[in-house]
């Protein structure tokens, strides 16, 4: 299991992953989730990966050595024009490793299970965001929804839903998607560190933020340890419930 989240936003793109992969209790291992394909000046592409790591390493080893163009050209993911072609073309990639692996995966006793995000900038084309499903078909962020996620994603969905808006600027998205993270880190074990982390502004063709966060890293500390206080004072400022409390004055002026 995984958890990855991009954000797309008008001052540009977001993009977070954990490390970890779970094949039991005592196979616990880190594998990057987080793809960044970078031309400075002329394309950005990162692709987060979520399902079968076998069948997301697939994935992705056909985004870069290629698959057959219309025209007989190499498509990889840097030539392919467009976002827009770039998401048809990530699809693309999940139905042919689907079409070899899918079929000895289920006699194996296993399910051909994958969901990627692809975020990015080509040219001088529009900055997008699209989340790919295993049938190969995606859709994209909106405004109005400027944020996608894959894998393990319900503990930290309702921190995203409170507090982004498309309006929200890239250092304050790193820091509520980190305090998303650790929010899912904290329910469910197979997520876990390091985790991948880049920023992207709109319009710049180069990665501003491209680093790897570990177990020692003093910010994430820092922002796990005062999320964590901030949650209990708040709940601890809230008046307690009044349920019950007019029964229990009730029997203490009856009570003999």
């Amino acid at each position: 299991m995984t958890y990855c989240v991009g954000l797309l936003l008008e001052d540009g793109l977001v993009m977070v992953a954990d490390t970890r992969t779970n094949a039991g209790v005592d196979n616990i291992a880190t594998f990057r989730k987080l793809q960044i394909f970078e031309v400075p000046g002329e394309r950005v592409i990162a692709v987060a990966t979520a399902g079968n790591l076998a069948v997301t390493q697939a994935v992705v080893s056909h985004l870069v050595e290629g698959l057959p163009g219309p025209d007989g050209e190499l498509l990889t993911v840097y030539n392919v024009p467009s976002m827009f072609e770039m998401a048809q073309f990530v699809g693309r990639a999940v139905r042919t490793v689907r079409e070899r692996d899918a079929e000895a995966l289920e006699k194996d006793g296993g399910v051909f299970d994958c969901s990627l995000l692809l975020g990015g900038q080509i040219g001088d084309r529009r900055l997008r965001l699209f989340m790919i499903y295993r049938a190969g078909n995606f859709l994209e962020t909106t405004q109005e929804t400027p944020y996608a996620q894959i894998g393990e994603h319900k503990y930290g969905k309702p921190i995203l839903d409170r507090s982004v808006t498309f309006g929200t600027n890239l250092d304050e998205a790193l820091k509520i998607a980190l305090i998303s993270m650790d929010s899912t880190m904290r329910s469910n074990l197979a997520v876990g560190l390091p985790v991948d982390v880049m920023i992207l502004p709109r319009n710049r063709l180069k990665t501003r933020v491209n680093v790897r966060i570990t177990e020692d890293d003093p910010y994430f500390g820092a922002v796990r340890a005062r999320w964590s206080t901030a949650l209990r004072e708040a709940h601890q400022s809230i008046p307690n419930p009044p349920y019950g409390a007019e029964a229990d004055a009730a029997n203490a002026t009856t009570a003999p």
